[in-house]
């Protein structure tokens, strides 16, 4: 280090040091040394500024004076004081930061599409602002201004994320709790709930398209969907430790759940049919993609059968599937909603409720059945119908 050259000031000196930029002219860096905080506390040493941004020996006494009378900062203390402005800056719980970490926490496979839909629809708006800072008028000029050009179905989870992202700061303690009398999110009525079912002679020509397709262990996948009902995302990361075969169940493992719960289903003789008609790999998973590991996409199959079977272009192959199943079900009148409910893994019995009015239609069907029965008893319709008598007890 240069030598330390005294100036006239006490604790104020200066070094010859190479000016910034340059390996030959040097320049005067100025220093000052003093105690803050009285003749016991410990002695300071710093740079206060070089010659050339116009620091001087007098400038350096000033500011030494300054520092030791604690009406300035050490250069420690500036630098704590910053990291502390940039530590909080950082920690703020801003959209952006609550997004980003409820985005790491929560595993999704719709991960990706999420993202963009925060980034188009979210972030230019909220992104730098806080929950505290949000109000009810916030949420309902998001919710006009979506309705506008979107479907309510997609205005619903816009605002549905953004609340999210906001409840899971304040579980995870990043942000209070928004006051509700300035903070109320306002959803848009949703009348397109999209109940797809197959008919029967649908069926038949899926089926016969399914039939047509080379890969029979990749049809096992469709085939699975329609037997058992099971999410796209449940069926893909089915393993074969998850079927007992002996018992007549599958485990439904919470990992791969849309609710994160681990849920039985039975095994029914077609679901078995189906399982024991697909070839066994050296890998855990039923339905193996790549290198034996869990198959994250199966697209393009079932958009052939689709084609193939002349069904509609909207009709959802996988998903399309699990509604048919539960449709057929309810409007068998075999099955209440309370197992149905149990069958499709559903959350609430709302979410069962939109095949109601098949279990209803069924139930007319039974009805009507026992009308036919009653008005043959009487002979002259159900309007004059006999009551049996009973036979008395012996007594």
């Amino acid at each position: 280090m240069a030598e330390r050259i005294k100036t006239p000031y006490k604790g104020v000196f200066y070094r010859e040091e190479l000016r910034i930029g340059s390996e030959v002219k040097t320049e005067k860096v100025y220093y000052i040394r003093y105690r803050q905080g009285g003749r016991d506390s410990k002695q300071v040493e710093e740079p206060v500024g070089r010659e050339s941004t116009g620091m001087t020996a007098a400038r350096a006494n000033a500011v030494r004076s300054d520092r030791a009378r604690g009406k300035e900062q050490t250069n420690k203390g500036k630098r704590e004081a910053f990291e502390a402005v940039k530590k909080a800056e950082e920690e703020r719980p801003t959209i952006a930061r609550l997004f980003d970490l409820y985005d790491a926490a929560v595993s999704r496979k719709s991960l990706h599409k999420e993202r963009l839909v925060y980034l188009k629809h979210i972030a230019p708006i909220f992104a730098d602002k806080i929950p505290d800072e949000l109000v009810t008028l916030d949420i309902d000029r998001l919710r006009l201004s979506k309705l506008k050009t979107l479907r309510p179905q997609t205005v619903r989870q816009i605002i549905g994320m953004l609340s999210r992202a906001i409840n899971y700061g304040v579980k995870k303690g990043y942000c209070p709790q928004p006051n509700p009398s300035r903070l109320h999110f306002e959803y848009p009525n949703v009348h397109n709930i999209k109940t797809e079912n197959l008919s029967h002679d649908e069926m038949t020509r899926f089926i016969q398209a399914l039939d047509a397709e080379p890969d029979q262990n990749a049809a096992g996948i469709i085939r699975l969907a329609l037997t058992t009902g099971m999410r796209k995302g449940a069926i893909l990361a089915l393993r074969w430790d998850d079927v007992d075969f002996e018992r007549g169940f599958i485990t439904l493992q919470g990992r791969s759940a849309k609710n994160k719960k681990t849920e039985r289903i039975p095994l029914s003789s077609a679901t078995r049919a189906v399982l024991e008609s697909v070839e066994r790999t050296d890998s855990p998973f039923v339905f193996p993609g790549p290198g034996g590991e869990e198959r994250k996409s199966f697209v393009l199959m079932p958009r052939r059968v689709r084609d193939r079977a002349g069904l509609p272009k909207d009709f959802r192959p996988l998903h399309g599937l699990r509604h048919t199943f539960a449709s057929w079900l309810a409007s068998s009148g075999a099955v209440d909603l309370y197992t149905l409910q149990k069958l499709l893994t559903h959350s609430s019995p709302q979410m069962t409720q939109r095949y109601a009015h098949l279990a209803d239609e069924a139930l007319q069907r039974a009805a009507a059945v026992a009308g036919d029965i009653f008005q043959g008893v009487s002979g002259t319709g159900p309007e004059a119908v006999k009551v049996l008598p009973f036979k008395k007890a012996q007594g």
